[in-house]
This record gives C-alpha cells, sequence and structure tokens, in this order.
C-alpha cells in the first residue's frame, strides 16, 4: 500500500500525522493492550540502562535481558521471545557485522602500516599555528572514516601535544578540532558501526545516507571543531611545557604520571593549576595577563619544524619502507568514493539497466567497495611498505579481535529492536506520535537523546532509537529515511557524561577534571548534536 506525502509545516517534510499504518500491520493483532506494551517498552529500556549503568553488566547481556523483559511483560509467549530475538539478531549481524569487520581491517592495516602518521605529518607541516585547529580538524575527519573512535583518540593525542608545545597554542584549541573530527564522523557516517545499524534497521540507502551525512559533517565539524575551541580555550587554558620523547608515546597524560600540561603549578597526578596561576608558562612574561603562554606566542613559529614532524613517525623495524602520503590517502577515501559514485548515480542516471548503473550498483556495493578497500590495503599499504605476507595477514586479522564486542552489542541491539516491533509497541508509539503530530526526524533524535543520557553509549542509543522509531519510517522517502538515520545519529551523540567510556577516554589522556571535561568535551558533545540536528531538519527541506 503506498500512501501520498503532502507537505507539512517545514517544508517538504512530513509529519506523523500524515503517516498511516500499512493494511499488514494493522493485521497483525498485538500480544495486549497499549497501555501494557508501553510499560512493556518503559520496562525494557530500563533495564537495559540500569544493568549497563548500575550493575555494570556489558551492553551485550544488558540488550538480551532487556529483550526478555520487554516480551515478557508485553505477554508473548516465551518461544515467540526468543524467535524474535534471534531473527533480529541475525539479520543486524549479516547486515551490519561484515561491514565492521572490513573497517576495522582498513583501520588496523592503516595504523601498522604508519600511513596514517604519514598523513598527519604531511598535512601538519603545510600550516602555521593559525591554521592548525583547521587542519587537526581536517585530519581528525579524514582519519575518522576507517578508524574508530577510541583508535583516533589514542593516534591523535600525542599528535596534539606535539603541535600544542611546538607552536604555543593550547591543548584546547589544538585538541577539540581534533576530538570534533573523529565524533562527527564516528555518529554520523557510514561505515561506523552506529550509521550503520542505524542503516540496516531502517533499510536506508547506504549512499544517500553518505551523501548526506558529509554534507551535514563538513559544518559540523566546522562549528563544533575550530569554531568551540576559541570559547572552550577561555572555559578550559591547557597549555604544553616542554616534554620529553617518552610523552609523545601513547600514554594517557594524567596516568600514572605526575607531570602535568600546566607545567610547574601542576599538583600530583596530573592536576593542573588554573590559568594565570604562579608557575604556569610564560605568565612571568606577560605583564598584567591571565592567559599562560601569551609571551610565548609572540614567537611562535611559522611551521612546524621538520625535527618535530619526524617525531610523529615512529622508526621503521628493519626491512620496511615509509608509506606514501597518496597510497594512504586513497586507502581511507576509496571505499567512501565509490559509495559516494553509486549514490550520485541514483540520483542522475534513471535507466537502471545502463551500463553505468550496474556497474556503480557493484562497486557501490557497501561490502564490495570495502572489501575493494581492504584488497588495496593489504598490497599498497602491507606489502609495499615492506611487510612479508604474513604479517601483513596477520594485520589485517589482529583487527577481529577487538571488535567482536562491537558486533555482538549491535547485533544483540537489533534483536531487542525485533522484539519491540514483534510485541506491537511500534504501532503504539506511531499512534501515540499520530495524536501529537510530531515530525518523525524530532522524535528520532529525541529517543536516542534520552537513551543516550540514560546509557552513556551512543551506539545502544542509536539502535535502540531505530527500533523504537522503525515503525514510523516505513512511509517515508528514501531521501528522509536517510536524514532519519542521521537524526538519530545526531541525537547519540548529545552531552557525554560521565556514564560514557569516552568521556573517561578524553579526561585521561588530556589531564583533566570531570569540571573541565564537562566544559569541554561534553559541550563539544552537545554542540555536535545540536548543530548536527538543526542542519539535518534544513537539509530536509530541500531533499
Amino acid at each position: 500500500m503506498t500512501l501520498h506525502l503532502t507537505p507539512a509545516s517545514l517544508g517538504s517534510l512530513p509529519t506523523l500525522h500524515q503517516l498511516a499504518p500499512s493494511a499488514a500491520e494493522a493485521a497483525k493483532q498485538p500480544y495486549a493492550g497499549n497501555a501494557q506494551l508501553v510499560a512493556a517498552c518503559l520496562l525494557g529500556i530500563l533495564t537495559v540502562v540500569l544493568l549497563i549503568t548500575v550493575v555494570k553488566l556489558h551492553p551485550f547481556l544488558s540488550l538480551m535481558l532487556g529483550s526478555a523483559v520487554l516480551g515478557a511483560v508485553a505477554t508473548m509467549p516465551p518461544g515467540d521471545i526468543v524467535d524474535s530475538f534471534i531473527a533480529g539478531f541475525g539479520s543486524t549481524a549479516g547486515a551490519v557485522g561484515i561491514l565492521i569487520a572490513l573497517g576495522a581491517m582498513i583501520g588496523k592495516m592503516l595504523e601498522d602500516s604508519g600511513g596514517a602518521n604519514r598523513i598527519v605529518s604531511t598535512l601538519v607541516g603545510r600550516v602555521g599555528p593559525g591554521g592548525l585547529p583547521w587542519m587537526m580538524a581536517a585530519i581528525a575527519a579524514i582519519l575518522g572514516l576507517p578508524l574508530f573512535f577510541e583508535v583516533g583518540v589514542v593516534l591523535l593525542v600525542p599528535v596534539v601535544i606535539l603541535v600544542a608545545r611546538q607552536t604555543h597554542l593550547s591543548i584546547m584549541k589544538v585538541g577539540i578540532p581534533a576530538l570534533a573530527g573523529l565524533s562527527v564522523l564516528h555518529g554520523l557516517v557510514p561505515p561506523h558501526p552506529g550509521p550503520l545499524t542505524a542503516i540496516g534497521l531502517l533499510n536506508a540507502d547506504l549512499g544517500r545516507t553518505l551523501l548526506y551525512g558529509i554534507i551535514v559533517a563538513i559544518p559540523t565539524v566546522i562549528v563544533a571543531g575550530p569554531v568551540l575551541a576559541r570559547f572552550v580555550d577561555r572555559w578550559v587554558p591547557k597549555y604544553v611545557e616542554p616534554l620529553d620523547r617518552r610523552r609523545l608515546t601513547h600514554e594517557p597524560v594524567g596516568v600514572g604520571s605526575t607531570t602535568s600540561f600546566a607545567g610547574a603549578g601542576a599538583g600530583a597526578g596530573g592536576t593542573t593549576t588554573a590559568a594565570g596561576s604562579a608557575g604556569s608558562p610564560g605568565s612571568a612574561g606577560s605583564p598584567g595577563s591571565s592567559r599562560p603562554g601569551d609571551a610565548g606566542r609572540a614567537g611562535a613559529p611559522e611551521r612546524m619544524d621538520t625535527g618535530a614532524l619526524d617525531e610523529l613517525e615512529a622508526p621503521l623495524p628493519p626491512g620496511r619502507r615509509r608509506v606514501g602520503f597518496g597510497s594512504a590517502m586513497v586507502a581511507i577515501t576509496l571505499p567512501v568514493v565509490l559509495m559516494l559514485i553509486d549514490a550520485v548515480a541514483k540520483l542522475v542516471v534513471g535507466d537502471k539497466t545502463s551500463g553505468i548503473r550496474t556497474v556503480s550498483d557493484v562497486v557501490g556495493t557497501p561490502l564490495v567497495a570495502l572489501l575493494i578497500a581492504v584488497i588495496f590495503c593489504y598490497f599498497r599499504l602491507g606489502l609495499a611498505s615492506g611487510m612479508t605476507r604474513g604479517q601483513a595477514s596477520e594485520s589485517l586479522g589482529a583487527s577481529l579481535p577487538a571488535i567482536a564486542g562491537i558486533i555482538l552489542i549491535v547485533a544483540a541491539g537489533g534483536g531487542f529492536k525485533q522484539t519491540l516491533v514483534d510485541a506491537g509497541v511500534g504501532n503504539v508509539i506511531k499512534d501515540w506520535a499520530t495524536g501529537i503530530n510530531i515530525s518523525v526526524l524530532l522524535l528520532g533524535w529525541l529517543v536516542a537523546v534520552l537513551i543516550r543520557l540514560g546509557t552513556g553509549s551512543a551506539t545502544v542509543a542509536t539502535i535502540t532509537a531505530a527500533g523504537i522509531v522503525g515503525p514510523l519510517a516505513a512511509t517515508l522517502s528514501t531521501s528522509h529515511l536517510a536524514l532519519l538515520v542521521l537524526a538519530i545519529g545526531c541525537g547519540s551523540l548529545f552531552f557525554s557524561h560521565v556514564n560514557d567510556a569516552g568521556f573517561w577516554l578524553v579526561k585521561e589522556y588530556f589531564g583533566l577534571t570531570v569540571g573541565e571535561t564537562i566544559k569541554s568535551w561534553s559541550v563539544m558533545e552537545t554542540v555536535i548534536s545540536v548543530m548536527g540536528f538543526v542542519l539535518v531538519m534544513l537539509l530536509s527541506l530541500v531533499v
């Protein structure tokens, strides 16, 4: 049954009062009444939140038990609960798990071959201090395509420290743009687990989601990165004293170390002094200034010196060669380019049987695009850098254990979603949302925000929100379905706080207090969420 969507108050964006259930959905009888189904949904979500945050149970098990609670309260027969969960688990693992694995292989090869460091050293050396915040955002966005957020942080923190030390810029001016680039790509752009999972659960078009995601990501990174960094620098001023080479490793700052960024005024354990306090670097040379390092910046170098850039690239083992900048860039962008070509071909080539569409449909398929990129990495980053075939294969295989947990969480989220749908909760939410006349995109964003605040997990927020609003998306156009994925992704990044592992990762690596982390990292995540959602809504007016 095809429904005609008329424009609502927000341009061409359809709202929920225009969406009606299909005949097949209407014919399916729910297991319980509406009030009981709502209670089942809330108790299922509450179970997941409490198990993750209070019991500290792994999200994989939490989602399984939450599905059981949801089904039991909805009076689903035990066999139906199990069947629904297994069906959702299997379909999600098949659609998303392979893509996550291939993406992890690309990221691992890029890291082991030195290709990521080559990109950083090449790009950082091309700009002066004034352009470094913008370049760090660009580097993070580039590396954020194949690398998971945590891996990107570990890789870029030594770079942030080195750049801040050499140019006398504050940690926040360089670090916030880098974190923004990583976070935006992680939440909005495939092949990261969150967007991929939402695409699979909502049956959205990956190429179009990727295209719109990049359109939304670019201005979001600019606002939440270099622009916001100017303000965060005032709230959380952090400067780097001269560091020895040991601190340019992947050792987290403030963990097991008594050396801090603030210098002489720092206390034990990496606690830093406030801006302008006695002993802060540069304070003595800048009378009347409340900001450390002003004197140092007056003589800041126009470019990073060659010796400093060499520190970004670790010494090579015997027989190994440096990876070329071009090869590293191709490895990162190849799958994205292939999927974008397919998305553009679908938009401009109407004939599905034409040769262009036939080729683009194959090479632009996410699985094929990522597989082509993995093969390219094996030869151009692995063998071409001097790795033996065994070493290159070992590098690819080493990426898999680390992402096993992610795949299980994503698949379990698919099982939770399917249990929710089969219980009939989706139709209840659809009827409720129709009555209050709220846009599908806004509802998806709000649901993701609430789950994010409760669980602290962007991935759990994405898959839970996609499951809840999934039935509402059945009659959306292809473009607005892609925008729904992005709206949910934006909501999943809202205000990271103490229940989010990323919060503590950033806190420890940058040697911040809890309050400073909230004023920097948490604020940045909120700006990303709100700015990204505003852009999604604006984009919905023209697509």
